[in-house]
């Protein structure tokens, strides 16, 4: 389905957001303002997007949130006829929402990744994340500390104690 530029998205958006593009998907309508991704059912702010991956063999977009270790991440698999500027909205505001991200390795190249990221309106303190790379178990008390000494740094590294 083709969308028209004038035509109004028919997303319902916070008050104060302005949708910037959007797309019909199979699952219903799909759009992205300045703050949040808006998929059926769901708002979510861009810096609690952990991936968002295309399959251009599918037309599938595949939407994964920010989680915590050990539980199931919501994840939001779209498909899409034309996607227009949806998918440039979308990688350029996940991109914009990290600020510092480090690999620390622990086990050979096995680590932990450091991740900051910040709302697009910079008023909100940065979130602060790991990502465990396969195999590193982060009950392990040397991985607990390795992770820890690696975001004391990272905050270092930005300015916050």
């Amino acid at each position: 389905m083709k969308v028209s530029r004038r035509e109004r998205a028919p997303i319902d958006v916070v008050r104060g957001e302005r949708v910037l593009a959007w797309a019909q998907s199979a699952e219903g309508p799909v759009g992205g303002t300045r703050d949040a991704l808006y998929v059926p059912d769901a708002r979510i702010p861009w810096e609690q997007v952990e991936t968002a991956e295309w399959d251009t063999d599918f037309s599938v977009l595949r939407v994964s949130e920010v989680g915590s270790w050990g539980v199931a991440r919501p994840v939001h698999v779209l498909t899409f006829d034309e996607p227009g500027r949806l998918l440039e909205l979308v990688r350029e505001r996940v991109s914009a929402s990290i600020v510092l991200q480090r690999h620390v390795a622990i086990e050979g190249r096995r680590g932990v990744r450091v991740i900051a990221r910040r709302a697009p309106h910079g008023d909100r303190p940065l979130s602060w994340l790991y990502e465990y790379d396969e195999g590193i178990d982060p009950d392990d008390a040397l991985v607990r500390q390795a992770a820890g000494e690696a975001l004391a740094a990272a905050r270092d590294e930005v300015g916050e104690v």
